[in-house]
């Protein structure tokens, strides 16, 4: 079930309207919609499957994370907890020269961004089963990354742990978030300085035609991680620094 004409158009506009051309992309998108419908239901990838909410509430939203003005150009960069491929597979659709580690610690989500991967030819992005404390202990993944990006994880204190540890120092994580952020930053202040981040700003917007409100919460990397962190799996979530 490919996207329709209309849908096509929608999705068209609302990308210029982000500053976002995907006009030679479009059929990726939609081959990407149809394996999405196909097995979301075995999968259970979304509860959002509609062609409107797909198109806006995913592809759109994942798009969004080029307003940050830093994802452009040759980067290597990993996306934290990607689930059905949000928003990492939409941005390696658009930047070919972005290197892309789509990473979730679950088994069937994985295997199911790897095969939309193989079906849309993308060699820049590469399905990772495992989890970012892990990773974040790995001297292969371990400030090894330009770029961070997530959304709809966990609160930023908890997040920063899971993430800042893969930036290089002069990297940056790019936070997708709603749009009640402020306290999430307030709780998460002394944490981002024990990690080596530093808050560098918050994006307001809205999704184009349907005007939803989101944020972007870019950090930069501004010093190494101590060795302590990440700590054992599940630690971030249940104990959260502060």
């Amino acid at each position: 079930m490919a996207i329709s004409e209309a849908g096509k158009r929608q999705l068209l506009e609302a990308s210029r309207s982000l500053g976002v051309e995907i006009g030679d992309k479009l059929d990726r998108f939609s081959e990407y919609y149809d394996l999405l419908v196909a097995e979301n239901e075995a999968i259970n990838l979304t509860a959002l499957n509609t062609e409107t909410q797909v198109i806006h509430k995913h592809f759109v939203d994942s798009l969004t994370c080029f307003l940050s003005g830093r994802l452009e150009g040759f980067l290597k960069g990993i996306d934290v907890g990607t689930g059905g491929g949000f928003p990492g597979i939409p941005l390696a659709i658009v930047n070919s020269g972005l290197d892309l580690f789509l990473l979730d610690a679950t088994r069937k989500k994985v295997e199911f961004v790897n095969r939309v991967c193989d079906r849309l030819g993308l060699p820049n992005a590469h399905a990772l089963w495992n989890r970012a404390e892990v990773l974040g202990q790995q001297a292969a993944h371990r400030e090894a990354y330009d770029r961070v990006v997530t959304r709809a994880v966990s609160p930023l204190n908890s997040l920063y742990e899971l993430c800042l540890p893969l930036l290089k120092v002069g990297g940056f994580l790019i936070a997708q978030k709603g749009p009640e952020v402020e306290g999430e930053i307030a709780s998460a202040r002394s944490v981002e300085g024990k990690l080596g981040g530093r808050l560098l700003e918050v994006i307001h917007l809205k999704l184009p035609v349907i005007g939803d409100p989101r944020s972007l919460v870019i950090v930069e990397k501004v010093a190494p991680t101590p060795d302590k962190y990440p700590r054992r799996p599940g630690a971030p979530q249940k104990n959260p620094l502060s």
